[in-house]
């Protein structure tokens, strides 16, 4: 009993945890997707910018890119930038489509291509205009583009690396051809060496932030999943309505006065039927005919408050208000009718079922000890409904509702059968009563 009681936890450990790490996964690779469409959309915006200078200000593309065949290597090489990230783009969408993790290999690969394209245009505006010049100009500062968009990689050592890439290449490109690499002799080295520094600096912040980043997401896949397992738990004893509006409410104390469609319904006849039955068979019949009278209700909107032996307290208009909570109860209620006789039709032990309706203020909200609570409704409405359902055996009646609802449903209850003022017990004055077939 242990033993099998442990391997059941330990399964639902295991499950959980890989559904944790498949839901980090996904979140990373979407913020991966988004860090490839903002480079891509960068690209795009640098290559437009250019073409828009060299029409409208070819005197500064002239000034830029002395040499044309420099300035359509520049062209080139975006173009073939844009393309490498559109091709990660399609890859990173299939990876999420399939729910695969992108190789470790791959997102350094593509980490060093794309920290490299600054340091290929930055080589040949060296060559158009200078070496002084090139290193003064904006390709340096395009590196820290790459680097802030690494911290959506979520992880520190990518991002670390895409600055550590980027200060060694600046630094390499810096200092070639520079006939000694002796501080004492060529003091320019210190101002390349401290720019490349900032650089490497920039990128182990940067990876810092992707870690923080990682953290808050994990943080809010763990909240998010701890919240659906309870949904699943206590869905399964309350409706999933009411567990929204308990968690949304925190605390769970909230209540109000609200109108709600109260619907009873029972089976008639049950319990003595149920004397020749055994206890299984009793349970299986139950289950089979709640299940198809709950999606029932489920379906317009109404819920199952509580289940009570052979019957069920249904609700509309709570916990979330609705405007045509009468008439989705009258909705449900014939089409409750209409599917219990189709069963009944397939079943060696038919169920007939009794069903009162009533529309009213109530109570509404968490109920109980400061230990054990349950929301529910509280007010002469339920009452007067469960009375009305009992109604039933003596009309011999399937469907049973109020004035209150016959007046609120409009259009869905012009069918309904008068039977005049009922003497109803625990009231001391009589009620209209009507029947819907």
């Amino acid at each position: 009993m242990t033993i099998s009681g442990g391997l059941e936890t330990g399964e639902r450990l295991a499950g959980t945890s890989a559904a944790f790490d498949l839901a980090l996964m996904r979140q990373t690779l979407n913020t991966e997707l988004l860090r490839v469409k903002a480079l891509i959309a960068t690209a795009a915006l640098f290559l437009v910018i250019s073409v828009l200078v060299e029409i409208f200000q070819p005197k500064i593309s002239e000034w830029i890119w002395p040499s044309r065949v420099g300035v359509l290597y520049v062209y080139a090489i975006i173009a073939a930038f844009i393309g490498f990230e559109t091709l990660i783009l399609f890859r990173i969408k299939a990876d999420i489509r399939l729910g695969r993790d992108v190789p470790v290999i791959w997102r350094y690969v593509s980490a060093l291509v794309e920290t490299s394209l600054p340091t290929l245009v930055l080589m040949l505006q060296i060559e158009g205009i200078g070496h002084d010049k090139a290193l003064g100009f904006g390709a340096p500062l395009v590196y820290f583009i790459f680097i802030i968009l690494s911290t959506l990689r979520l992880d520190f050592w990518l991002s670390s690396f895409t600055g550590l890439v980027a200060a060694a290449e600046l630094l390499i490109v810096a200092l070639v051809d520079r006939p000694s690499i002796d501080v004492s002799q060529n003091p320019e080295i210190y101002y390349h060496g401290e720019r490349s520094f900032i650089i490497l600096l920039c990128g182990l912040l940067a990876g810092a932030v992707s870690v923080q980043l990682r953290r808050q997401f994990a943080a809010s896949i763990e909240a998010a999943s701890a919240r659906d397992r309870v949904t699943d738990l206590f869905g399964q004893h309350v409706s999933p309505q009411v567990v929204e509006r308990l968690m949304k409410e925190g605390t769970a104390e909230a209540r109000d006065i609200r109108e709600v469609a109260v619907m009873f319904v029972d089976f008639r006849g049950f319990t003595a039927a149920a004397r020749s039955k055994p206890p299984q068979e009793v349970v299986d019949r139950l289950d089979g005919a709640f299940a198809v009278l709950v999606e029932i209700l489920e379906r317009h909107g109404g819920i199952v408050n509580k289940f009570l032996g052979d019957g069920f307290l249904a609700l509309f208009g709570a916990p979330f208000e609705s405007r045509d909570a009468a008439a989705q109860a009258v909705l449900a209620a014939r089409e409750m009718v209409i599917a219990m006789e189709r069963v009944n039709a397939l079943s060696s032990w038919p169920l007939r079922i009794g069903i009162g309706i009533h529309l009213g203020e109530v109570v509404a909200g968490s109920i109980g000890s400061p230990r054990r609570k349950e929301y529910t409704v509280i007010g002469d409405t339920v009452n007067f409904a469960s009375r009305l359902e009992a109604l039933n055996k003596e009309f011999d009646s399937q469907l049973l509702i109020s004035s209150e609802v016959r007046q609120a449903a409009g259009d869905g209850a012009l069918d309904a059968v008068f039977h005049g003022e009922v003497s109803v017990r625990g009231y001391d004055r009589p009620f209209e009563v009507w029947q819907l077939q």
